[in-house]
């Protein structure tokens, strides 16, 4: 191969190699993306699957004490 064929080998491959580790930056911020989404909203709707029915069992005792 001459030079000026090694040189744009040369320059191919760095830009794969930062194409590379900025496509496994996105995919780390991706992954840390949704686990941050589980965390903050499938939990807590999961919380209120629990909490709901002792706030209303609350709310109707409540109001048969006031009646």
């Amino acid at each position: 191969m001459d030079q000026q064929t090694q040189d744009r080998l040369d320059v191919i491959e760095a830009k794969v190699d930062a194409t590379l580790r900025a496509v496994n930056k996105i995919k780390m911020y991706m992954t840390i993306t949704a686990w941050v989404t589980i965390a903050v909203i499938v939990l807590p709707l999961i919380g209120l699957m629990f909490a709901i029915p002792s706030l209303i069992s609350t709310y109707s005792d409540a109001m048969m004490l006031i009646q």
